[in-house]
């Protein structure tokens, strides 16, 4: 199976391009990336969640965690090893790397939040239409979608950052 056949990725697309809800694609494209026997920081994968993470900071109007994450997004699919060359295949990369230099150009120019469809092939975009009717939907501009971060218990977020911090000092 094709790594952009998972349901988890088909997800993350139907996610991204039919609802905007980046906190949802960036929920589910993170448990599909723990699943990769070579997940790194370096995977492929990565570039999909910063970007989902980096729209999220975008509409929220955290402008400066918007431009850090999406400039993260567009080195991973900048700088692509080639042992992954299979995750170049149904998604236009030269596209998506456009789509986030034309957003990073739009951040330092302060515009308003502005999404981008993914571009995936016909036959990915068939994929995804069919696992549609698997997930609940929220409206694309609602308060739901735009803070969702808030609607979720963080408690172990918080705790594992405080740990983090007390081993770096």
């Amino acid at each position: 199976m094709h790594p952009y056949s998972h349901p988890l990725f088909l997800h993350f697309i139907v996610y991204f391009n039919d609802n905007q809800d980046y906190f949802e694609c960036h929920e589910v494209l993170e448990e599909y990336w723990k699943m990769q026997e070579d997940f790194s920081k370096e995977h492929p994968l990565t570039g999909y969640i910063l970007m989902a993470t980096g729209l999220y900071h975008w509409r929220r109007g955290n402008l400066t965690g918007a431009a850090r994450t999406l400039t993260k997004a567009l080195h991973r699919f900048q700088q692509m090893p080639i042992e992954y060359s299979v995750y170049k295949e149904e998604v236009a990369v030269n596209q998506l790397i456009n789509h986030l230099k034309d957003s990073l150009d739009r951040l330092e120019g302060d515009a308003i939040f502005t999404p981008f469809i993914l571009p995936i092939s016909p036959a990915l975009l068939e994929l995804s239409e069919k696992a549609k009717p698997t997930i609940s939907l929220l409206p694309k501009n609602s308060a739901s979608v735009i803070h969702k971060h808030m609607q979720r218990d963080r408690s172990d977020i918080l705790i594992q950052r405080e740990e983090k911090k007390k081993g770096s000092s």
